[in-house]
């Protein structure tokens, strides 16, 4: 599959189109299945707590994937993505039940990297509570 976006259609400050990604507690029993992480700051109240952690917290994994969705939808394809780095600077907080919280995510090309690979950065701005949650995150994005 070839991304659905054309590298002579985007322009620098292009901004995709931005997400509020759902997470609740049983997004995160789901992830750490499927993951492999089963640490329990990331389901247990009570451990969280008696690690200094306000509440249990997201895995840092599943917010940098629910992030780069914001991307890989723009593209059409996920195999567009070529490169994709963050900091984790804030933990994402989940309350219990089934409203938990949310991410939003939104994102612009910051850069036209090769003409010839077709290759641009996006620079991708992740918040949980008006407050930033990866630092640096960006992807470089091979277009068609």
């Amino acid at each position: 599959m070839t991304a659905k976006v054309a590298y002579a259609d985007v322009e620098v400050g292009t901004e995709l189109p931005g997400q509020t990604f759902p997470v609740n507690r049983e997004a995160l029993v789901r992830y750490a299945g499927a993951s492999g992480d089963f640490n329990p700051i990331h389901w247990n109240e009570r451990f969280a707590h008696a690690v200094g952690l306000p509440d249990v917290i997201a895995h840092g994994m599943f917010t940098m994937a629910q992030a780069i969705r914001v991307v890989t939808d723009w593209t059409g394809d996920p195999a567009a993505v070529v490169e994709y780095g963050v900091r984790f600077s804030r933990p994402v907080v989940v309350p219990e039940g089934d409203k938990g919280t949310a991410v939003e995510v939104t994102a612009k090309v910051a850069a036209k990297l090769d003409d010839e690979a077709r290759t641009v950065r996006v620079d991708l701005v992740a918040k949980h509570d008006d407050r930033k949650v990866l630092g640096m995150s960006r992807a470089v994005v091979a277009l068609g």
